[in-house]
C-alpha cells in the first residue's frame, strides 16, 4: 500500500481509505468488524466516519474493531449533523462541536481523533468560532489535525486565511465529492487545494456504484445497491449520456487490461494533490479490489486520453 502525506501536514495516509457510512446501516458489528481488520490487514490505515452515520453506530463499531490495534488506524470522523432534538444539536458552534467531539472519542473509545473534519459549511457560525474551538481540542490533545467536507473553494479559503490570521490551526484537508461522473470541484477547489497545500479526500469515487459497472442501461437498479434506494438519485445518474460514458470508460480500461473500477480510483490518484480516495465496503473482497486499484499508474498519455473521452461528453 503507497501512503502519502495528508495535504502539507506531516500526517502519512494509505491511498485507499475506507468509508464507514455502512456500518450501523447495513452492517451489523460482526462484519463492520470484518472489514475494518481485513482493511488494517492490507495497509488501509485511514478509516472515515462520522458522528451522524447511523446515529453513532458507525463509530461505535469502529472502537470495538480497533481495540488492541488503535495505532495501526488514522481515525477520521466529523461533527455537523444532528443525532439528537433540539436547537443546538446541528452546526459548528463551540458549543455543537466541544460536545460532539466527546461523544464521538467516547463511542470510538479513543483518547484522540486523528482528523476532526467539519462536515458541512455552517452559514450560521463565523469560521473563526468553528477553528477556536478545534484549536482548543488540538491544543488539549483530543485531536491531531482538522479539516472539513463539503466545503467550496471560497469557504476553504476563508479559513485557511482566517487561521493564518488569527493564529489558529488550520485545514489540512477537504473532502468533496469527486468522481469521474462528477468532476465540478475542477473548477475551483482542487486549483485552490494545489496552491495552498490542501490535501483532497474524495468520496463516492465509484459514482455510488455507477463506476463499478453494476447499473446497465434500460434497467432497474439491482436490489442492495445504494441507488435501488434512491429513486431522486437513480434519475439524475441512470442517464443515457452516463450510460455513454461509461461505455467509452470501459472500453479504455478494457484495452489495458483493467476494470471500469481500477480506473475510477487511478484516475484520482493521479492527482498530486489527492491524498486518500474514501470508499466504502461491505465485504473484505470489496477492499481487494480497491487496493488493487491503487497498482495502476496512469501515464500522461492515458490521463490525456481519458481527459478527451471526460471533454467529449
Amino acid at each position: 500500500m503507497e501512503f502519502r502525506r495528508l495535504g502539507n501536514s506531516g500526517l502519512k495516509v494509505s491511498v485507499i481509505g475506507l468509508g464507514t457510512n455502512n456500518f450501523g446501516a447495513r452492517m451489523d458489528p460482526q462484519s463492520s468488524t470484518r472489514v475494518v481488520h481485513h482493511a488494517i490487514d492490507l495497509g488501509i490505515n485511514c478509516i472515515d466516519t462520522s458522528n451522524s452515520y447511523s446515529n453513532g453506530l458507525s463509530e461505535e463499531y469502529i472502537g470495538r474493531a480497533i481495540k488492541g490495534r488503535r495505532n495501526d488506524v488514522i481515525l477520521a470522523t466529523k461533527v455537523y449533523s444532528p443525532i439528537s432534538e433540539g436547537p443546538n444539536t446541528r452546526g459548528a458552534s463551540r458549543l455543537s462541536i466541544m460536545r460532539e467531539a466527546e461523544g464521538s472519542l467516547r463511542r470510538l473509545d479513543t483518547d484522540f481523533i486523528d482528523l476532526y473534519q467539519i462536515h458541512f459549511n455552517d452559514p450560521d457560525t463565523p469560521i473563526e468560532e468553528s477553528l477556536r474551538a478545534l484549536t482548543d481540542l488540538v491544543r488539549q490533545g483530543k485531536v491531531r489535525y482538522i479539516g472539513c467536507s463539503n466545503f467550496d473553494a471560497w469557504q476553504v479559503c476563508e479559513a485557511i486565511w482566517t487561521s493564518k490570521g488569527q493564529g489558529l490551526e488550520p485545514f489540512v484537508s477537504v473532502q468533496p465529492n469527486y468522481s469521474l461522473l462528477n468532476r465540478e470541484v475542477e473548477r475551483e477547489l482542487i486549483p485552490f487545494c494545489n496552491e495552498y497545500g490542501v490535501g483532497v479526500l474524495p468520496y463516492f469515487p465509484l459514482a455510488s456504484g455507477f463506476l463499478t459497472g453494476k447499473y446497465r442501461r434500460g434497467e432497474a437498479p439491482p436490489q442492495g445497491t445504494r441507488l435501488a434506494g434512491n429513486q431522486q438519485a437513480a434519475d439524475r445518474t441512470l442517464t443515457d449520456r452516463h450510460f455513454d460514458l461509461l461505455e467509452k470508460l470501459e472500453n479504455f480500461s478494457a484495452e489495458r487490461g483493467h476494470s471500469i473500477l481500477e480506473l475510477a480510483f487511478a484516475w484520482l490518484l493521479a492527482k498530486p494533490t489527492v491524498s486518500s480516495v474514501i470508499a466504502g465496503a461491505t465485504k473484505p473482497e470489496q477492499l481487494d479490489a480497491n487496493a488493487a486499484a491503487a497498482d495502476w499508474k496512469l501515464t500522461q498519455d492515458d490521463t490525456d486520453a481519458i481527459g478527451a473521452i471526460l471533454d467529449s461528453m
